[in-house]
């Protein structure tokens, strides 16, 4: 089983923050919070609560009593508080992207992704007094699809400071925050951030809820969730590109023209946004209007997210090995941590009687694999190529006899 990863880094206390650089700055005013259509979606069916993404569970309180105070006792309040729940793997926390948990569920589920374990960190530290900070990490674009749905992934990581009661003491050699990010260091290493509010984290949260809950087809649900993204802070604009992808849905096309044009005037280059836009453009028939919006984005982003991925599943149903080899490599080259590229790698060296690079390939996507259901597929894949390398080995060893008499 693949654990999470808590890289730990110092960060002096000045200068610590820098400029988000290649990504849309923040607008100064929030938009309006006047775009929502209660009456076409129903009730929530479950409960809906920002804060309880970082409330303390009866469990952790007791976790924090016990194990996580003995290692503070050894080593002091901060350092205490990350071995316990990290470097000694007291928790045996496991990285899993595919569903964003509350603090609680996570350290009850003993897994999360960047997300839940930055709120779970969040709240144990806040238990103990310990001030926190809260860190979007800029990193290149990233896209996943599921069920013909496009989601951007982004991250975010924690600081952790002194505690207030200790900030007058002198203790050298320590910085003033220690950063913990749960990426492998080689993606996060040298990455530019920038501090964002807890009402901020609190709606990516929510938002994120709502991405999910959009995936598996639960469209009312998705939209109090965004509803709630929004009133938390309105100012994180992803937030109302999944409330006019979830209007859309419904049919309320005009709903959804208003609420992308109004992050488009915020961020006119926001390629989520303008995509959608087209969209909803082109079911109402506007087509030449679409295709100006189709023209800035083709030259804001000139390859479409899959492109090549999609070329190459078509050429492996025509039996096309070799070409498809040539496309998922390009794929695999401009988002080499995305599994199901090298899975669909591995699959066309093995078309081509490439075992060696198709085990390779399926290693790689079991090493990148952020979800559990993904490390079974590919371990299980894995394991079967093993297998069949193992008995092509036992033949060629088998040694050929002759035919008995004379």
């Amino acid at each position: 089983m693949k654990h999470v990863h808590a890289l730990v880094t110092a960060l002096a206390l000045l200068g610590a923050v820098a400029g988000l650089t290649g990504c849309a700055s923040e607008p100064k005013d929030a938009p309006t919070t006047d775009v929502f259509v209660d009456t076409a979606f129903r009730p929530p069916s479950v409960r809906i609560d920002a804060h309880e993404a970082l409330a303390m569970s009866p469990a952790m309180q007791h976790f924090a009593e016990t194990e996580m105070a003995s290692e503070i006792r050894l080593k002091g309040l901060r350092d205490g508080l990350i071995d316990a729940l990290y470097t000694k793997g007291r928790l045996q926390l496991d990285y899993d992207a595919e569903t964003t948990r509350t603090a609680a569920e996570a350290f009850d589920a003993k897994r999360g992704n960047c997300m839940s374990l930055v709120l779970m960190t969040a709240a144990f530290a806040r238990h103990l007094g310990m001030p926190v900070r809260f860190n979007s990490v800029y990193l290149e674009e990233s896209w996943t699809r599921a069920n013909g749905i496009f989601f951007v992934a982004g991250h975010v990581n924690i600081s952790l400071a002194r505690p207030l009661s200790t900030q007058s003491r002198v203790v050298y050699g320590d910085p003033e925050l220690l950063t913990i990010d749960f990426l492998p260091p080689e993606q996060v290493r040298n990455n530019r951030s920038r501090v964002i509010d807890e009402s901020t984290i609190l709606a990516m949260f929510l938002n994120n809820k709502a991405a999910e809950a959009l995936t598996v087809g639960q469209v009312d649900d998705a939209y109090w969730w965004a509803r709630a993204a929004i009133l938390t802070d309105a100012r994180w604009l992803s937030a109302y590109n999944t409330l006019a992808v979830l209007y859309r849905r419904k049919g309320l096309f005009e709903r959804a023209e208003s609420t992308l044009r109004l992050v488009l005037q915020r961020e006119p280059a926001n390629t989520q946004a303008m995509s959608n836009l087209i969209l909803v453009l082109s079911d109402t028939g506007r087509r030449e209007e679409a295709q100006v919006y189709a023209t800035q984005l083709a030259q804001l982003q000139p390859v479409p997210p899959y492109k090549f991925f999609d070329e190459g599943v078509a050429a492996m149903r025509a039996g096309e090995f070799a070409t498809a080899r040539q496309l998922f490599r390009k794929e695999v080259a401009r988002a080499a941590y995305v599994p199901e590229f090298h899975f669909w790698l591995g699959l066309a060296n093995y078309g081509m009687g490439d075992m060696a690079g198709a085990r390779g390939e399926i290693a790689k996507a079991l090493e990148n694999s952020s979800t559990v259901k993904d490390r079974e597929l590919y371990g299980a894949k894995l394991a079967w190529l093993n297998d069949l390398r193992e008995q092509q080995r036992q033949q060629q060893r088998t040694p050929l006899r002759g035919a008995a008499g004379s």
